[in-house]
C-alpha cells in the first residue's frame, strides 16, 4: 500500500516511517513533486489535518494522510495549541517558541500541559480521524538534545526524562504522534485489501 504523508516536516516524516509497518510505503510531498505550501487555516488541530489531507487528495488523487500537532498548556488556557509551530511569530524557530513559552510561564506553578496529534486519513475521498494525546508538565529549563519542537521542555507524566532526553524508540512508544499512528495502523490493517 502507498500513502502520501502530507508534510514538509522531515522530523514528522522520520517518526511516521519508524512507526508504520514496512507493508505501507510512505511517500513524502517531495516524492510526488508537491512543493505547495498548504495553508493551515483551521481553527483546531483536527481542522488543519483535514485541510492538508483534502488538498493532497483533491490535487493529486492519491490516498494520503496528514497530521497536525499542538502543545496545550493549562495555565495559558490551552495555548499555544493550533498555533504551536508559530507561537513566537510566523517565521520563528523552535528555540524562539520555547523561549516565549518559558517566559510566559515564569513564576507560574501550574505547569501542566499536553501534546495532542490529530491524523486525518483520506482514502478514496473518505476521511477518518485518529487522535493521540500525552499529558505532562513544562520544565523550568530545556533538557536534552534529541527530538524537535518543544521536546526539550516537555516532561511526560510518570517519566524522569523530557522527550528530548529520550531515544527515538522511547519517545515513539509513548508520544502523542505514536499513539495516533498506532490507531491509524490498526485501522489500515482491518481494511479489506480491495479498498486499498
Amino acid at each position: 500500500m502507498k500513502l502520501v504523508f502530507a508534510t514538509n516536516n522531515n522530523h514528522n516524516l522520520k517518526e511516521a516511517k519508524q512507526l508504520l509497518p514496512d507493508s505501507i510505503e510512505i511517500l513524502s510531498l517531495k516524492d510526488i513533486d508537491c512543493e505547495d505550501e498548504i495553508a493551515e487555516t483551521g481553527s483546531t488541530i483536527p481542522d488543519n489535518a483535514f485541510i492538508k489531507a483534502r488538498y493532497i487528495y483533491e490535487k493529486f488523487g492519491m490516498n494520503c494522510f496528514a497530521d497536525d500537532t499542538g502543545l496545550e498548556v493549562d495555565a495559558l488556557d490551552g495555548r499555544p495549541g493550533v498555533y504551536s509551530a508559530r507561537f513566537a511569530g510566523p517565521a520563528c524557530r523552535a528555540a524562539d517558541n520555547i523561549k516565549k513559552l518559558l517566559t510566559e510561564l515564569k513564576g507560574i506553578e501550574n505547569r501542566k500541559a499536553n501534546f495532542r496529534t490529530s491524523i486525518c486519513l483520506m482514502i478514496d475521498g473518505v476521511s477518518t480521524n485518529f487522535e493521540g494525546r500525552v499529558d505532562g508538565v513544562i520544565t523550568m529549563a530545556e533538557e536534552g538534545e534529541n527530538g524537535f519542537g518543544y521536546d526539550p521542555v516537555f516532561l511526560p507524566n510518570g517519566y524522569t526524562k523530557t522527550f528530548a532526553q529520550m531515544s527515538d524508540e522511547e519517545k515513539n512508544a509513548i508520544s502523542h504522534r505514536g499513539v495516533a499512528i498506532r490507531k491509524l495502523v490498526d485501522y489500515l490493517s482491518k481494511l479489506e485489501a480491495p479498498v486499498l
